[in-house]
């Protein structure tokens, strides 16, 4: 394991049956210093700067990315994944190369070759394995949202080599709307193991009110 990564369990089971808090801790305990906060996950950096941590409480959707990766490994327009498990109560934990926000016109070239598709373009096997991946996860995923081409899901290396991350997503609005008004299906969906942390996403904790709050912790146990 890299050295950035030593302070994690090396065992995948143990890494697995830590939940969302306690992989943060162990990440705050090593010195990573949280830099971005997002409606699903929080971003850790490690402190030699050199990757990113995601944390994220509820997460439904993320494991199809981290396959994206793993399918095309050495793609230039991939990141690199160090590490990636799933956590206690439905989390994830993902590690990989620390990445800063590209330029407009970087991203905006970046689409306009994905809508090209140019068979000799590293991006014409992103984009057809990304859209096998989506008509996967469309049978599989509750909620899936599909692929997301968002301009800042384009971020790039330090040197400014431009990357795709975070190209799926699940209809949260959906899933947060409907475990208030009609909760039956979100419960069925989910599984109380992969449901028991879900009302502590970023987007609940910032736009929630504390009855908001306390009314999707109890549907969350139902």
């Amino acid at each position: 394991m890299i050295d950035a990564l030593r302070g994690f369990p090396s065992d995948p089971a143990a890494l697995a049956a830590l939940n969302h808090r306690e992989a943060a801790g162990w990440l705050l305990a090593d010195g990573w210093n949280v830099c971005g906060v997002g409606d699903w996950a929080t971003v850790w950096r490690s402190p030699d700067g050199a990757l990113a941590a995601r944390v994220s409480p509820f997460e439904p959707a993320y494991a199809v990315f981290v396959h994206l990766c793993r399918a095309l490994p050495g793609n230039p327009l991939l990141p690199r994944i160090e590490l990636d498990s799933p956590l206690e109560g439905g989390g994830r934990l993902t590690v990989m190369e620390a990445l800063v926000p590209a330029e407009k016109d970087t991203a905006a070239e970046v689409w306009k070759r994905w809508d090209r598709a140019d068979p000799a373009d590293p991006v014409a096997a992103v984009r057809a394995e990304a859209e096998r991946l989506d008509a996967e996860a469309a049978q599989a995923v509750p909620y899936w949202g599909g692929l997301d081409r968002n301009p800042s899901n384009v971020m790039a290396t330090p040197s400014g080599e431009p990357r795709l991350v975070d190209l799926f997503y699940a209809k949260g609005l959906e899933i947060y709307g409907e475990l208030l008004k009609d909760p039956a299906n979100v419960l069925a969906a989910f599984p109380p193991d992969r449901r028991r942390h879900m009302a502590e996403i970023g987007a609940v904790v910032r736009l929630s009110s504390p009855a908001e709050i306390a009314a999707l912790r109890a549907l969350a146990a139902g």
